[in-house]
């Protein structure tokens, strides 16, 4: 490609869904990554794709839904393009419900939920029953919703850039950049504008519960991917020292999973892994306008929320950038 019409710097979620939707209305697309695909937070394990408390209804909650419903269509085209399994299921997600107190916050939930996600996705409190794949509960009831759905972050992310390349873009480790520009440089990008890199560790399990709902306990997702493997996390570390060892911490997360899950106990662990995730001053992505480079956009801040978030970033972002048409939330701006 001799000049593009979008050049996005950063081959990770952000990057690759903005130059994705970017090539899908025809634009010529750039990414370069020094580092490579998913190479940052991007390449984790987790993939949980998770919805906020459907309560206090906030721009940032009403852009996530709206992205989450768009999940299903976005994922399986960029598998069908570029020929990639991205693991993206919708299988819902079960969390214990602690006490009464617990019960009857989840129970008004379910009626905000019914308003709120407009038909689409239910939370409701169920039984935790007997069945295996469940979550013990101190109450014997669960809150379940059907929104939230999983992917496997590597392979979802591999996914994108080959669709990108399907599209007639390119994905390179260095080059000249032409056209619009798109910072999605994760850590290092938000740490310029005042945000900070949020450390997490997280293992993945040999243990096949595919096809389950992912659960949510003690701060823990447990998320059963669809290759007969899965994954928890995470640990949320502010200050760090080494950005990419995993230490008692992650061993600390490993205990907690089996005690809220004790399904799980002596499931061999496959792997380990500790990256940084860009988290903006205010938690939400920041997009648009990029605020120190004139003329130039940014895409980034997807702090634990970055795959939820992805497809409807990429629509506003290439709706910018190709067409002038701002749709960001005001929250969202730089």
């Amino acid at each position: 490609m001799a000049t593009a019409d979008v050049t996005v710097m950063g081959a990770g979620v952000f990057g690759l869904s903005v130059a994705y939707t970017c090539a899908r209305k025809g634009a010529a697309v750039r990414v370069i990554d020094l580092h490579g695909v998913a190479s940052g937070s991007s390449g984790g394990l987790v993939g949980a794709l998770a919805p906020h408390v459907p309560e206090n209804w906030n721009e940032k909650k009403a852009f996530q839904f709206e992205s989450l419903i768009m999940a299903e269509a976005f994922w399986h085209d960029v598998a069908a393009l570029s020929g990639v399994d991205v693991g993206y299921a919708r299988s819902g997600r079960l969390q214990p419900l602690a006490d009464a107190r617990a019960v009857e916050l989840a129970k008004a939930r379910a009626g905000t939920a019914a308003e709120l996600w407009q038909g689409k996705a239910r939370w409701e409190v169920i039984s935790s029953g007997d069945a295996n794949w469940m979550p013990p509960s101190p109450t014997g009831l669960v809150a379940h919703d059907t929104l939230s759905a999983l992917i496997h972050p590597r392979q979802a992310t591999r996914g994108l850039a080959d669709a990108v390349i399907a599209l007639g873009g390119e994905v390179v480790g260095a080059g000249d950049m032409h056209g619009k520009i798109v910072w999605a440089t994760g850590w290092p990008g938000i740490q310029e504008i005042g945000g900070k890199g949020v450390k997490g560790q997280a293992a993945l399990l040999r243990f096949d519960a595919a096809g389950q709902p992912q659960l949510f306990a003690d701060a823990l997702h447990i998320i059963p991917h669809g290759d007969g493997t899965v994954a928890i996390g995470s640990t949320s570390e502010r200050e760090f020292d080494d950005p990419f060892a995993t230490d008692a911490a992650l061993d600390d997360v490993l205990e907690r999973a089996t005690l809220a899950f004790p399904i799980l106990h002596g499931a061999e662990v496959l792997e380990r892994w500790a990256g940084v995730r860009p988290r903006s001053k205010s938690r939400a992505p920041v997009l648009g306008a990029h605020p120190t480079r004139d003329g130039e956009y940014i895409a980034n801040g997807g702090f634990k929320i970055g795959f939820g978030m992805a497809p409807k970033v990429g629509e506003v972002m290439a709706a910018l950038v190709l067409e002038g048409e701002d749709r960001i939330p005001q929250g969202f701006r730089a």
